[in-house]
């Protein structure tokens, strides 16, 4: 289980694993929070917005498909049972209680922000201590900085109808 890749990282093993975990947890409750925010949306926007929330969704997913690698890479097992992505999770899941867009939306920026300290603090641990992990972990903050920006782009159009 990728024994070289364990080697040449100079971070805190434990430590790490600790924070891909939660990241891996979180990009799954990403995941759903935007998949299901498409499916109940209502109000302005709607069709703009939930087109948005499905692309989220599928970069999220994505986001956890290469975490599990590297959490595999790193010699570990990703977190198996999905009742426990709720325990391992700093960035919670924001059921979709409401169904309105703007309230969505909002929702969802509180996760992405959430989500870009994350990566911010991995990225931190691992410059030039695990470059794999910091080219994963930087490659995701670019695209959770990405998806707060049309969250906030989105409020800005709300405030205009």
């Amino acid at each position: 289980m990728g024994e070289m890749a364990q080697r040449i990282s100079k971070t805190q093993r434990d430590d790490l694993l600790n924070h891909l975990q939660s990241a891996f947890a979180e990009e799954w409750l990403a995941y759903y929070q935007y998949w299901i925010g498409a499916k109940v949306a209502e109000g302005k926007e709607r069709p703009k917005v939930t087109e948005e929330f499905y692309e989220h969704a599928i970069e999220e997913l994505k986001h956890a498909d290469w975490l599990a690698d590297r959490i595999i890479q790193l010699g570990a097992i990703p977190i198996l049972n999905p009742k426990d992505w709720e325990e391992h999770a700093k960035c919670k899941y924001d059921a979709p209680n409401n169904p309105d867009t703007k309230i969505l939306v909002n929702q969802n920026l509180v996760a992405e922000r959430c989500a870009i300290a994350r990566y911010q603090q991995i990225c931190e641990m691992c410059q030039g201590k695990d470059y794999e992990t910091f080219n994963i972990s930087r490659k995701i903050l670019k695209e959770e900085i990405k998806h707060e920006q049309e969250m906030e782009d989105f409020l800005k159009d709300f405030e205009y109808y």
